[in-house]
């Protein structure tokens, strides 16, 4: 027989995917567990119900959360249940352009808001279930990565490691901003350097995590693969 989602609509399967997934982590209400894990309650439950459809960033931060796979959950790709299609090769699995970068000299990353846009990319060579893109912006990175090139990174929140310093790397500041910095060792304990590609150093701040760049994609080839979301 074929399954259900099948027979759904794809936005329709993905939400009652997200329904099972919160049922078996033992969240018996949607407003339960969005509390938990403080989520927007009309968010989520526009999410479950199927009147908003989620990405696949937020199919991860679900995924994460109820313990599922995040392909499955978005996709419906599963390598154990027989009834869903196979799997796509690693070089055909897709991750989320979470945002833009390099618009001004401090490399400030611009979130979108709300609802992810929904552009889409490869999974680098190497990339984890973890991987997002940032598409670049400007000129202020030039001699990283040049207007309309992609910078790819491990989304993984962890603290900043001594591989890192003397290299570009994506930094969130205790403020709250992400930025794409040099990391350099501040001259207080527990602070950091972040060195500009073009523009003034700002010293001995205070960070979240950081996360080594996995990849950079030129402009040409990031208009080859970049998979514009409604096109």
């Amino acid at each position: 027989m074929p399954s259900t989602d099948i027979l759904q609509r794809p936005e329709q399967a993905r939400a009652r995917r997200l329904k099972e997934a919160r049922l078996q982590a033992g969240f018996e209400t949607a407003a339960g567990a969005a509390t938990h894990f403080q989520w927007n309650r009309n968010t989520y439950s526009s999410n479950e119900n199927g009147n908003a459809v989620f990405s696949y960033r937020m199919a991860k931060r679900y995924a994460e959360a109820f313990g599922v796979d995040f392909l499955w959950l978005h996709e419906g790709i599963a390598p154990t249940d027989a009834d869903a299609p196979p799997a796509r090769p690693p070089s055909e699995i897709l991750v989320p352009v979470i945002g833009k970068v390099g618009a001004d000299t401090e490399g400030r990353v611009l979130f979108a808001t709300g609802q992810d846009a929904g552009d889409l990319v490869p999974l680098p060579p190497g990339g984890t279930d973890k991987a997002v893109a940032l598409q670049i912006v400007g000129h202020s990175m030039r001699g990283v990565a040049d207007e309309g090139g992609l910078i790819y990174f491990e989304d993984q929140r962890t603290p900043p490691t001594p591989d890192m310093f003397g290299h570009v790397v994506v930094v969130e500041t205790l403020e709250g901003e992400v930025l794409v910095k040099r990391l350099l060792r501040g001259s207080r304990s527990g602070r950091f350097d972040l060195e500009s590609v073009a523009g003034p150093t700002r010293e001995n701040a205070k960070i979240r995590w950081a996360a080594h760049i996995t990849a950079i994609i030129p402009p040409h080839q990031a208009r080859r693969i970049l998979r514009i979301a409604g096109v």
